[in-house]
């Protein structure tokens, strides 16, 4: 069974940056397409970025696009999401995902969830 490791989550000044990592040991990652989704309290579940496994292309939403990154690191085996320019409404668990690649790169974010992680933390707050 594919465990998905989420780490990097913390508190974070607005305008500051975070690095999540999201790690699956004793798997190789770069076989899947990986979703970063976040859950605010009170709201849904959305998901924020993805990575392809194909070709490594990316994928972001509107209100993440320009701030965060997606990457990947295969010789360590992790996915990142590099997060600057922080703002509290940011602020959520954050989780990572393996998801069926979807017809369409930009449906990714509402693909089937195949794995998820336990997600880290993180707020955004002076």
């Amino acid at each position: 069974q594919l465990q998905l490791v989420e780490s990097g989550g913390g508190l974070v000044q607005p305008g500051g940056s975070l690095r999540l990592s999201c790690a699956a040991p004793g798997f190789t990652l770069d076989y899947y397409m990986i979703v970063w989704f976040r859950q605010a309290p009170g709201k849904e579940r959305e998901g924020v970025s993805c990575i392809s496994n194909s070709d490594g292309s990316v994928y972001y939403v509107e209100s993440v696009k320009g701030r965060f990154t997606i990457s990947r690191d295969n010789a360590k085996n992790t996915v990142y999401l590099q997060m600057n320019s922080l703002k509290p409404e940011d602020t959520a668990v954050y989780y990572c995902a393996v998801v069926e690649v979807p017809p369409v790169k930009a449906l990714c974010v509402s693909s089937r969830v195949v794995y998820w992680g336990k997600g880290t933390l993180v707020t955004v707050s002076s």
